[in-house]
């Protein structure tokens, strides 16, 4: 009865053994296989079986280096062999390629789609000029503040106790020429006895000088705006958007499908890979939201966050840095290593050995 049980457990235990194993090696040969796509698929599956042989056999000389009802020469040997064993093939190897596969084929979609929103609001910063209309309202509104306390010191000037249009009003106006980089405003003759007459002198100045401010304005938008670019870098940008809107409607169609397309995600990356570059050909025309994502797009080798997500190695990376908070890589991390430790047990159990 004992060895019937005994058989039944040993047959169970190699048959959940290669379960939990073959999930495990998916995992791995998926991870190797995004991180490598030049590498065969058969060749990674090679690997990882291999690799995951030895972190099993690495953990059973652990338990039966502790195991004292067995008869083991050299058991400080087997525990340290076992654990090196199993820190390179499993720590190393196994759980981080796992827990990358498990996260990717979780998150990847949702992961592009966020790109795409990004780099479609900073196509339209580039089709719309939104960067260069924005430092003109700014460089004008500095530009009127300056000149209307300028006008409000003429004022105070020319309608104050000395009434009149002396030199200190004319080094206001040469100091407003200055502002405007106009010539030299010129002197408006006029009488200046009454109030009413300094008021209207003010108001002949202020509006020859508000003349002025709009010639300057105009010539300010002219040095912001390069007409030829901004119509290149439109034509770009739309080409871009549209293409950045398809693909946003094709991933939100599959993510509503509750399917995962490995080509739909690909080309939506490739798409990606141009509107990156067209941003980084105008990139003094985006506001960047951050300084990460000057630097993602702007960089001279661009990777994409999709492209990342792709390399086990990235994605290690980008998770320390907290690029995944709220992503749930913890869980996955959790997952990989219950699938692992699954395995191994049910390794050690079909292969044990013989108590005293």
């Amino acid at each position: 009865m004992d060895m019937g049980q005994n058989k039944f457990a040993k047959i169970f235990s190699i048959c959940a053994f290669i379960a939990f194993a073959t999930v495990s090696c998916w995992a791995t040969a998926e991870s190797l296989h995004l991180l490598l796509p030049a590498l065969p698929l058969a060749l990674s599956w090679i690997i990882t079986i291999g690799f995951f042989v030895i972190a099993s056999l690495g953990s059973k000389m652990i338990v039966d280096s502790l195991n004292q009802n067995i008869y083991l020469e050299k058991r400080s040997l087997h525990l340290v062999g076992g654990t090196i064993l199993l820190l390179v093939f499993w720590l190393i190897c196994s759980m981080p390629t796992n827990t990358h596969t498990f996260f990717y084929r979780n998150c990847i979609t949702d992961v592009t789609l966020d790109d795409l929103k990004n780099t479609e609001g900073y196509l339209n910063d580039i089709r719309d000029n939104t960067f260069a209309e924005e430092k003109f309202r700014l460089q004008c509104a500095d530009l009127e503040g300056k000149v209307n306390a300028k006008l409000e010191d003429l004022r105070l000037e020319i309608e104050g106790p000395d009434h009149g249009d002396g030199p200190k009003a004319q080094a206001i106006l040469v100091e407003i020429s200055e502002l405007l980089k106009c010539a030299q405003i010129n002197k408006i003759d006029g009488p200046t006895a009454t109030k009413q007459q300094r008021t209207q002198l003010v108001n002949a100045y202020r509006d020859k000088i508000l003349q002025q401010l709009q010639v300057r304005e105009a010539a300010i938008y002219l040095q912001l705006v390069d007409e030829t670019k901004v119509a290149q870098a439109k034509k770009d940008a739309t080409n871009d958007l549209k293409k950045v809107q398809s693909a946003i409607t094709g991933l939100n169609e599959m993510r509503n499908n509750g399917v995962q397309d490995d080509a739909t995600i690909n080309t939506a990356n490739g798409i990606l890979k141009g509107a990156y570059s067209t941003i980084k050909n105008y990139s003094d025309m985006v506001v960047f939201k951050s300084d990460a994502d000057k630097e993602a797009y702007t960089a001279d080798n661009q990777v994409t966050k999709t492209t990342r997500l792709l390399s086990v190695i990235d994605t290690w990376i980008d998770f320390m840095k907290g690029e995944f908070a709220g992503r749930g890589f913890i869980f996955w991390v959790i997952i990989s290593i219950l699938v692992d430790v699954a395995a191994f047990v049910f390794f050690d159990i079909a292969f044990k050995k013989s108590e005293y």
